[in-house]
């Protein structure tokens, strides 16, 4: 474990959220992280960090893993122009991450409340979900009601598309 994950872990025991931790190699992308969650009961999540054209409003996008997101009927949905992906530098700066582990979990790092979350709508059905722990050597599982319930502690509403 290194100090990337151990804020997260604190987090989440600090608001009484349980969670699963399960150790691979570095992954950074979803397809060289399927190999490891094979046997893990989870519905496995991609977050897509995301900006406005004009570059004054960030999204973070949570869709399944195996999903193929249309920009476009995102940006429809949330209400928004042109969408594009994020820089390195504003995800660093938002979140407090790097390519290859963007998470719901670098939200502790938005004290500014600055990034607008949005779910896929099909994720109400997961009973668990999975996610890095802001590194991308390791995937935390949590409940998915307790996954909720972490978005309103740091501030962020579910709000939810279809994608």
């Amino acid at each position: 474990m290194n100090e990337r994950q151990q804020p997260v872990m604190d987090y989440l025991g600090a608001q009484g959220i349980a969670f699963d931790r399960y150790e691979h190699p570095p992954v950074a992308t979803v397809a060289e992280a399927e190999i490891h969650w094979a046997g893990i009961d989870a519905t496995h999540c991609k977050n897509l960090f995301l900006r406005n054209q004009k570059g004054d409003r960030h999204y973070l996008v949570i869709v399944p893993h195996a999903k193929t997101v249309d920009l476009r009927q995102v940006a429809d949905q949330i209400g928004d122009g042109k969408l594009s992906f994020a820089s390195p530098e504003r995800l660093l700066r938002h979140l407090g991450l790097t390519p290859g582990s963007v998470s719901p979990f670098g939200l502790i790092n938005d004290a500014e409340r600055r990034v607008r979350v949005f779910l896929d709508a099909q994720l109400r059905e997961a009973g668990r979900v999975g996610f890095h722990p802001n590194d991308n050597t390791a995937t935390l599982v949590l409940a998915f009601s307790d996954f909720e319930r972490f978005l309103r502690q740091v501030g962020h509403d579910v709000r939810f598309i279809r994608t």
